[in-house]
């Protein structure tokens, strides 16, 4: 009986054990604001003291949605509120090569953009661009090894992108809006590309190719500066990207390839250039045609 006894105690002890551990959660991590764009808002996130070994997920709401839901983030996600899961490793946004991994040590930073997900790769989620002039809230969780919430939230941030009313837009326009291009080709590196080629490769995945986020910016530069925007921001990183790709040509027209990591740098110059976080700011809602023959031709010397 007694034999029995201890064997019911010792089951126990274990059951509460094992529910503990169950029961146990990672630290939540931290956001902090950071600049905004036409169609982005960066974002640090930092891991709590216990880190987030499989990643984060985030989770954001404009204005109307957050007060619709009153004014906090429900325990289930709402309908009309975007989520993007953070597990892999990024080759986009990595600032210099400053990144390596979703994947948090403790008390580890990172930065990420909000709106500028559609070429990163180690995402999973919502990758649109986020509207111009708008304001969105934030908040966070570590995740668990299938990817679910394994801390609390995070305190809620918020950020409002810009709306300035010239003169860039982003790649994600030129893309969804072919009617609006002023030319019907442009040159990347040393290849010209017909209008139908460009769009083509504005629509292909990145897949850890850093020539086609490169390409995917320039693009987008390029058609600004010959709509009428001010060059100046953004001349020398495309002298350096032009340089950079040289006779490669772009998939999936070619089979050209860059590392992200002799990529990054510039293509977030030509992001930020775009978003309008640099240069003279974003423009309206329709792009002004070029106002001299001469902005066209400089593109193509």
């Amino acid at each position: 009986m007694k034999h029995w006894h201890r064997v019911f105690v010792l089951a126990s002890i274990i059951s509460l054990v094992a529910a503990s551990f169950a029961l146990a959660a990672l630290d939540s991590p931290s956001l902090e604001v950071g600049t905004s764009g036409h169609a982005k808002q960066t974002i640090t996130v930092t891991a709590g003291a216990t880190g987030a070994p499989h990643g984060f997920t985030v989770r954001w709401m404009d204005l109307s949605t957050y007060y619709a839901n009153g004014g906090q983030f429900p325990a289930t996600p709402s309908l009309d509120e975007s989520m993007a899961a953070f597990t892999g490793e990024p080759t986009l946004n990595t600032f210099g090569g400053q990144y390596t991994t979703f994947k948090l040590g403790p008390n580890e930073s990172i930065q990420i953009e909000i709106g500028d997900l559609a070429d990163e790769s180690g995402v999973s989620g919502t990758r649109s661009e986020l509207p111009s002039g708008s304001r969105f809230y934030f908040a966070a969780f570590a995740n668990d090894a299938n990817g679910n919430a394994d801390s609390d939230l995070s305190l809620t941030v918020s950020g409002t992108t810009t709306a300035s009313i010239n003169c860039t837009f982003t790649q994600g326009f030129w893309k969804n809006h072919a009617s609006a291009w002023p030319v019907a080709s442009l040159t990347l590196g040393s290849v010209s590309y017909t209008k139908a080629e460009l769009l083509t490769i504005l629509g292909t995945p990145v897949q850890g190719n850093g020539l086609i986020s490169l390409a995917h910016q320039l693009i987008a530069a390029k058609l600004n500066i010959v709509q009428g925007a001010d060059p100046s921001a953004a001349s020398a990183a495309i002298a350096a990207a032009d340089a950079l790709i040289g006779g490669l040509v772009v998939p999936t027209i070619g089979a050209g390839s860059l590392a992200p990591g002799t990529t990054s740098s510039l293509t977030q110059t030509l992001d930020d250039y775009n978003n309008g976080v640099i240069g003279p700011g974003h423009c309206g809602t329709v792009p002004a045609r070029p106002s001299t023959w001469g902005q066209v031709k400089a593109l193509y010397r």
